[in-house]
């Protein structure tokens, strides 16, 4: 099989995070781009990638109703259930998925040859994602505001 990662979106402007103070369970690393977003809207549109080697992006659960579009390789998402159990979902190329606000907590990665998604979001009174720790208890909420300030300071 063909290696998606490094070709298909080389001329994206692309910003990369890797692991970070306090993350020592799992390899944080995945890169996104911002496409477009209107504040006053609530909306945020954006491309999202991760390595052939396994790194994943922040546990994190969408408060924003998400559609998600896997434009290349496979992603694979760890939800955890409200029972505490955990249930693997795996998204091909050309999945195509929406979640209404306040989806379950999750870990994403991509699958052997990488991953590259669309993002679309729409927030609810500006909030996007729940930010959570190793024991999945919420610790952070982000903002578009947070995540653009982010883009732009990168």
């Amino acid at each position: 099989m063909k290696a998606v990662y490094s070709d298909e979106f080389r001329s994206v402007d692309w910003h990369r995070i890797t692991d970070a103070p306090g993350v020592v369970d799992y390899h944080l690393d995945y890169e996104y781009s911002v496409l477009g977003y209107d504040t006053e809207a609530g909306q945020l549109d954006m491309l999202m990638r991760f390595r052939p080697d396994g790194g994943y992006c922040e546990r994190h659960s969408h408060i924003a109703a998400t559609t998600t579009l896997i434009l290349a390789g496979e992603q694979r998402l760890e939800e955890i259930q409200p029972s505490g159990a955990s249930r693997t979902i795996i998204r091909p190329t050309g999945a195509y998925a929406i979640s209404a606000p306040d989806a379950l907590p999750h870990m994403e990665t991509g699958g052997p040859d990488g991953c590259t998604l669309l993002l679309s979001l729409k927030a609810v009174q500006g909030l996007l994602f729940a930010v959570y720790d190793q024991a999945f208890a919420r610790k952070a909420n982000v903002t578009i505001e947070d995540f653009i300030q982010r883009w732009e300071s990168r």
